[in-house]
This record gives C-alpha cells, sequence and structure tokens, in this order.
C-alpha cells in the first residue's frame, strides 16, 4: 500500500480489473490532496498471499509516504528497504518503509535504540540534532503517556511503543542545537531564551489544556491561546513559560504587560501536581481587549511592554475544577523529582562535534537551575544518565 492522502477527484483515474488469477487496482496521475504533485502506482493481489507493488517514475512526482503492507490488528512494524532485490517477507507483523523530501527523525526507533542501552528511569525524553528536522513548528512535545486526571489530556498509555517499559510519560524535540545562543540565558525568540523554550516544552507534559466554568455557567476556552495548548496572550498567567503574560492592572480597565516566561505559575504548579487547589490563588484574564498598543490576539506571543484596555474577569481554581474534576492524584501523592534524558543525535557518517556536546552540556546544567527557580523550588529536573 501507498500510505499518503490522494483525492481522485481533483485529477487522474482509478482503474479496477478482477480475475481469478490476480486483483489489480491502477491509480493513474492521481493527485495528492490538496496538492499538484501525482503519482502513478499499480496494486496487485495474488491467491497465493504476494502484493506487488509498482510505480511509474516518470508519472511520479509525489514524494512522501509510507509504502508498505499490513496483516491487520497488529502494533508490530519493521522497517525494510524496498528497494533491495527479492520480495519481502510481511510476517505477522507490518513492513514498510518511508520516503520523504526532506530528512525526518523516526522517534520510535530512536527511543527503542536508547532503551537498548539505558534502564527505563525516565520521564521524559529530550532530543536535540545537528541538523534542522522540524519544518511546522520551532520545538515540539509529544506526550505518550498521562496517568493524570483533571487537567484537561485524556488518560492513555502508549509508552511500550517507544520502547519504555511504562515509565517514560513525554518527549521533546528540540531540534538543530545550532538555531540556539551559546548562552541558555540569552534571549533569542521574541521573549524567550533556550531554557524558557525547554520550559513551555517540558511544560507541555502537563500544561495548558485547562477550561473553566464561565459565569454564566458554560464552559470557556477564554484562558487558552495558541493551539489551544497555551496560554492566552491576554490571561494573567504570572509571566508562565506556557506563554500568556504577567499583566499589571492600572485600574479604571487598563492593563499592560510587564514580565513574560519566567517561572511557571501557580496554577500550573497546580497541574503539575506541586500545590494543591488550596494554594492556588485567585487569577484573571482580560474580557474584550481594544485599544492595543501593539496587535496582538489571544494566539500571539507574549511580549512586554504592550498596553490595553478591556474588562478584568476573574476566575478561581474552583472554576477549573467545576470543568475538570480534581487533579488526581493529588500533590500529595505527585513527584517530586522530573527526570529528563537529553539525547543528542548526529546525521549518518558524522560524530558529535566536540564544541557542540559542550553546549548542550551548559544548556542541561542551567536548565536544571532554572527549572528548580520556576517551580519555586518544588521540583528538581535531574537531567544526568545515572
Amino acid at each position: 500500500m501507498f500510505l499518503a492522502d490522494l483525492d481522485p477527484s481533483a485529477g487522474g483515474r482509478v482503474f479496477v480489473n478482477t480475475a481469478s488469477d490476480q486483483y489489480t487496482v491502477t491509480w493513474c496521475a492521481v493527485r495528492g490532496f490538496e496538492s499538484t504533485r501525482t503519482i502513478t502506482t499499480q496494486l496487485t493481489l495474488l491467491p497465493d498471499g504476494t502484493v506487488e507493488m509498482q510505480y511509474q517514475d516518470a508519472a511520479t512526482s509525489l514524494n512522501e509516504a509510507v509504502v508498505g503492507v499490513s496483516p491487520g490488528r497488529t502494533g508490530e512494524f519493521r522497517s525494510v528497504d524496498l528497494s533491495s532485490q527479492g520480495p519481502t517477507a510481511g510476517g505477522s507483523g507490518a513492513v514498510g518503509e518511508r520516503f520523504a523530501a526532506s530528512p525526518q527523525l523516526d522517534t520510535v526507533a530512536l527511543t527503542k535504540k536508547f532503551y537498548a542501552s539505558h534502564p527505563d528511569n525516565y520521564d521524559q525524553l529530550v532530543i536535540w540534532t545537528d541538523v534542522s528536522l522540524v519544518q511546522t513548528a520551532f520545538a515540539f512535545e509529544q506526550t505518550v503517556a498521562n496517568e493524570v486526571a483533571g487537567i484537561g489530556v485524556a488518560q492513555f498509555d502508549a509508552s511500550r511503543e517507544f520502547g519504555s517499559g511504562g515509565r517514560l510519560r513525554s518527549l521533546v524535540m528540540m531540534d538543530w542545537l545550532g538555531k540556539y545562543p551559546d548562552d541558555p540565558q540569552r534571549p533569542f525568540l521574541g521573549e524567550n531564551n533556550t531554557v524558557s523554550v525547554l520550559g513551555q516544552e517540558t511544560g507541555h507534559r502537563w500544561l495548558a489544556f485547562m477550561d473553566f466554568r464561565h459565569p454564566d455557567g458554560s464552559r470557556s476556552d477564554l484562558l487558552l491561546g495558541r493551539d489551544q495548548a497555551h496560554w492566552s496572550f491576554f490571561f494573567d498567567s504570572d509571566a508562565s513559560v506556557m506563554e500568556g503574560n504577567d499583566i499589571e492592572d492600572l485600574g479604571g480597565g487598563s492593563f499592560r504587560t510587564a514580565a513574560a516566561v519566567r517561572r511557571y505559575s501557580l496554577l500550573d504548579q497546580y497541574a503539575m501536581g506541586l500545590v494543591s487547589d488550596m494554594e492556588v490563588p485567585s487569577f484573571f484574564y482580560v474580557e474584550n481587549p481594544t485599544n492595543l498598543s501593539v496587535s496582538r490576539t489571544r494566539e500571539s506571543a507574549p511580549q512586554v511592554g504592550v498596553t490595553f484596555n478591556g474588562t478584568r474577569r476573574n476566575v478561581l481554581i474552583q472554576d477549573i475544577i467545576a470543568i475538570h474534576g480534581q487533579r488526581s492524584p493529588s500533590a500529595a501523592q505527585s513527584a517530586r523529582v522530573h527526570r529528563q534524558a537529553f539525547i543528542y543525535v548526529s546525521s549518518a557518517g558524522r560524530g558529535p562535534e566536540s564544541g557542540q556536546v559542550s553546549k548542550l552540556d551548559r544548556v542541561r546544567r542551567e536548565w536544571e537551575q532554572f527549572f528548580l527557580q520556576a517551580t519555586d523550588g518544588r521540583m528538581r529536573a535531574i537531567t544526568t544518565l545515572r
């Protein structure tokens, strides 16, 4: 099979030929979904279970897909080289090869290789590379398991698919180390520096996904901003690394952003299991902001020094609990240590440069200090492999 989104309605034809000794489907110059690129390919099923796939190079410009076959009802996948001569046996699991126009990283294969030589002692794996691989974001986090209720995240466990025995909760893809300054404390991405970017991506293991009960009784997402996974620009998040701002109420419906990306707020720490609901003070967001000194929306990145007018709306932690329920496990039962492994991936045929390894070690050490400060000393990030 050719796993990619195709759209025959946009161009090309699909033909089916059935016979007693074969079943053949041919896609002729079929376009990719929302793309002008096309593929011409033929799939034939034979009575002995053999699957034949043929591609016409001259008529195929679609260049990203997974080519393979699966018996169904399996979670096992084996990567194969389809360019080699001879048939490929599938067995009880799926087999295939991924084709892409640009370099990509197989995080599942990477984590399995990591666990082949390291113990299953880590809550989170933080991945850095020697080339830029992330195309649609600056960095990102992928949650692979969550046992916590009450934070707006579904409970599930896919950690074993990544080679963990059940400990792993999250992957952080920080991408190319070279795009980060040598000084981890130097701002370079809006208000962010390297350790605050790490703070945001690490924080996505718990944050920011919480709705609240509006005064009219409805469910509201007005605390949330970009991708419904960061705090709104107009939410007084106490300069949370999860975006938002520290917003100063100037009185008379006037406000000013005073700080950004410095810490995990007490609301953040509630979601992280570090404080109880009784320790979270009331907080606020600004409704219907107008007269902004700089054009901004809920989804905008935080920025210090922006003034605007609007209506202050106070929110209590009980308004969040009314939607999501109490956090469980409670703060009294939650961990105070977050173990991370920093992984540096070198391109094929290249070894790690000593200068980059030293740079990453500097980031790692300063990150531990930042995380301790950002959680008000309530949680430690341990990044050593032993």
